[in-house]
């Protein structure tokens, strides 16, 4: 063991280090956000150390605050390295070939999602080749209410996080996005005996798309997989055409996650 006066430094710094990245996965890991007390009582640290953890990981991007609330989520720098890392594990991988196979089949894009603590981001796309077209921007953190592929998630997710995520706020990203607890709450028992999500318009004014639940071993959804394109073709009669499809897509992707799960 080493001594002499550069142990205590060594020491302390990684207690520091430990620290922090115990508060970055106990917020990662919350399905609400939450707030200084409850992190300090979860890891037993005065709200002074906690709080000065805090302040450096929303100064590097790495949280977020929720306005008015003194809550905390993850912050964009977390949710793009979270993305570089799904985007080597195996969703997109296991995707990419049924998303080809996909766009091949309905002439627009497809694309898989990935659920990042309370949002969802693209992992990867297969894009249409009609020159009108919808493309969507990988790694950026969508919330769950608004749109086909967050819904698909939120409607097969853990009960805890969809009950976070209902207790708002639903900020309306366009005039179609759900905004109301109650209209959401019906929306996603729809959709779960369904299985699947159609939205137009609700994330992005003048799209639509359709999407189904990718799920885990343990039966909740830890993606998605969905058709998009302009809203002008994509009708609601077009959207249903376009369900069995998906939705037979994201259980091929879904059987191949639990295969590759299984493997040692």
């Amino acid at each position: 063991m080493t001594s002499g006066p550069d142990a205590a430094p060594a020491a302390g710094g990684t207690v520091a280090a430990g620290r922090v990245a115990d508060v970055l996965l106990a917020v990662a890991d919350a399905p609400r956000p939450v707030g200084v007390s409850e992190l300090a009582r979860r890891l037993g640290l005065s709200k002074a150390v906690v709080h000065r953890i805090l302040s450096s990981l929303v100064d590097r991007g790495l949280l977020a605050t929720s306005p008015g609330r003194g809550t905390y989520t993850l912050g964009a720098a977390a949710v793009r390295i979270g993305a570089r890392a799904l985007g080597s594990l195996d969703l997109r991988v296991l995707a990419l070939p049924v998303l080809g196979e996909l766009q091949a089949r309905t002439g627009e894009t497809t694309t898989v999602s990935a659920l990042v603590g309370t949002h969802r981001i693209y992992l990867d796309q297969v894009v249409s080749p009609q020159e009108i077209r919808m493309t969507v921007e990988l790694g950026v953190p969508c919330p769950l209410h608004a749109g086909a592929s967050g819904k698909a998630i939120l409607a097969f997710a853990d009960g805890r996080l969809r009950a976070a995520v209902l207790a708002g706020p639903l900020a309306g990203l366009t005039t179609q996005t759900i905004t109301g607890a109650g209209a959401l709450r019906a929306e996603l028992a729809e959709i779960r005996a369904r299985g699947v999500a159609l939205s137009r318009g609700e994330r992005q004014a003048g799209a639509a798309s359709v999407a189904a639940p990718v799920l885990g071993p343990d039966g909740h959804a830890i993606g998605s997989v969905s058709v998009c394109g302009p809203r002008d073709r994509l009708d609601p009669a077009a959207l249903e055409g376009l369900a069995d499809a998906v939705a037979a897509a994201a259980r091929r992707v879904s059987d191949a996650v639990a295969a590759s799960a299984l493997t040692p």
